[in-house]
């Protein structure tokens, strides 16, 4: 039997439609599978999108097996394994808020160590690097990241503290010294500040506040120097020199020593990054 090319044009336009049609149905059932998969599934769902770095796709999947498995192991771990997409995908208001209420839910989980270590992360990585907060922090921002680096500092030190075997504690260490020295550079920084506009009784207070919190800070060497100058501004000639003794007996290559203007003539590095340190 001949066919026309009116007849094969129908049929060409049949098998189009047929195949659209069930391109749609295709479409329509994975996107189903979302609502309609079992726990296992869904959860696997998740957890692949978690590790090809599909942060979206992750944190929704993870919020949709939250929703219909309220309870259960699959739902405790993706608690913690949506705070994890939320972070990775710069939502730290949101992985806060998800691994604080597990905490809350289930202090004693078994990987509520790494809920902890995970809570200190997301706070630590909020104030940005080195470079960003010397030259384009605002002093509102750099009170507000010192807020953040104190709340992660004291989350790290939780961890420690509740579990030191766990295997984020030695990380954790490490960061609490980071941050430690951070905040004392911070309180430092202020320190100079009110130092060089004469503000005598401001900079002392900021440099016995480094003394008596971060001993073990090398900024402690600076805030005997701030320490020593602020005595001399206020005309305590005996407290200037006694603690002119205790920087020398601790920090003797300190450059302050050796030069009565520091901080009024910076080195080279200090003009190039206001207020860093001598170490």
């Amino acid at each position: 039997m001949r066919v026309t090319k009116l007849q094969l044009c129908k049929v060409l336009i049949v098998l189009a439609v047929v195949a659209s049609m069930s391109a749609c149905s295709m479409f329509r059932s994975k996107k189903d599978t979302i609502d309609t998969m079992p726990v296992d599934k869904l959860y696997t769902t998740a957890h692949d999108s978690l590790v090809h770095a599909d942060y979206a796709a992750a944190t929704k999947a993870y919020q949709r097996l939250i929703a219909r498995f309220p309870s259960g192991d699959f739902n405790e771990q993706a608690q913690l394994d949506l705070a994890y997409s939320q972070y990775k995908d710069n939502q730290p208001d949101d992985a806060y808020s998800t691994v604080n209420r597990f905490i809350k839910t289930y202090p004693t989980h078994k990987h509520v160590d790494y809920a902890y270590y995970l809570r200190g992360l997301i706070n630590f990585d909020r104030t940005g690097g080195f470079i960003e907060r010397v030259f384009q922090r605002t002093e509102t921002q750099a009170r507000r990241d010192q807020g953040y680096n104190l709340q992660a500092f004291d989350d790290f030190s939780e961890l420690t503290r509740r579990f030191p075997d766990s295997a984020y504690a030695a990380d954790a260490r490490q960061r609490m010294i980071y941050l430690r020295n951070v905040l004392a550079q911070f309180e430092i920084n202020v320190a100079e500040f009110y130092l060089r506009r004469k503000a005598f009784i401001a900079s002392a207070d900021r440099a016995q506040y480094v003394i008596e919190h971060y001993q073990q800070a090398p900024q402690t060497g600076d805030a005997l120097a701030i320490l020593t100058r602020s005595y001399i501004g206020l005309e305590r000639p005996q407290l200037a020199e006694q603690t002119r003794k205790v920087l020398a007996l601790n920090y003797p290559d300190h450059p302050y020593l050796t030069d009565e203007k520091w901080p009024h003539a910076p080195s080279t590095l200090r003009k190039m990054v206001p207020f860093s340190g001598h170490h």
